[in-house]
Parts: structure tokens; C-alpha cells; sequence
């Protein structure tokens, strides 16, 4: 009789998740952005490839950065740094808010057409 495996079992991270993970353990990942509020930086649907960040030395003004601020999650621009928070702002000129370097997750390094 064939014995079963009975350890518990990683949960399999898709989506969002996945991405954050990679991104954390210090993986480049690349993904399809949603949403018109980067344009004309970044279309909807517009493929990007995003670096890890892991502290504020990583970023600077103007980069566009996968990100949580509050509950919600952004592809949008560091629009100001202030210790070690950072102003999430779209390219419209909404402000998000500001989030800790923590919530940062990737920089946008390549923007595919």
C-alpha cells in the first residue's frame, strides 16, 4: 500500500502576490499594468519589468515603483522622500499618499511597447 504524503503544502502564490514575493526574495519580476493614471508613461496592458527595492537608497524622485499605499496597490511615481517614507503620486498629478520604503516593492526598469 502506497503511503500518502500528508505534510502540509505551500500555498501557491499567483497574481499580485507571486509578484511581491519574487520581488522581496530578490528576484526581477515583469507583469501587465492595469489603468490609465500612468499614461502616457505607461499604458494599460503595457508590460513592465520591475528590480527589487530594499531600502531608499534603491529609488530615487521621478522613478515609477510597484507599491501599497494604504489598502491599495500602484504602478505609480516617488514624487517625494521624506526618511524613510515616500509620496505615491499618479501621472496625472493625484496624490496617493505617503507609504513606508517597506511598502515599496519594485522599481520600473524596462517598459515594453
Amino acid at each position: 500500500m502506497k503511503k500518502r504524503n500528508t505534510s502540509p503544502q505551500a500555498p501557491v502564490l499567483r497574481g499580485r502576490d507571486a509578484w511581491i514575493a519574487r520581488l522581496k526574495a530578490g528576484e526581477t519580476v515583469a507583469f501587465r499594468e492595469g489603468g490609465n493614471s500612468m499614461t502616457p508613461r505607461i499604458k494599460s496592458r503595457q508590460k513592465c519589468t520591475y528590480s527589487p527595492v530594499s531600502s531608499i537608497d534603491d529609488i530615487k524622485l521621478g522613478d515609477a515603483v510597484f507599491c501599497r499605499v494604504g489598502g491599495s496597490y500602484f504602478t505609480h511615481l516617488i514624487t517625494a522622500i521624506r526618511g524613510e517614507e515616500v509620496q505615491i503620486s499618479n501621472n496625472h498629478g493625484h496624490v496617493n499618499g505617503w507609504t513606508k520604503i517597506e511598502n515599496v516593492f519594485g522599481r520600473v526598469i524596462k517598459i515594453e511597447n
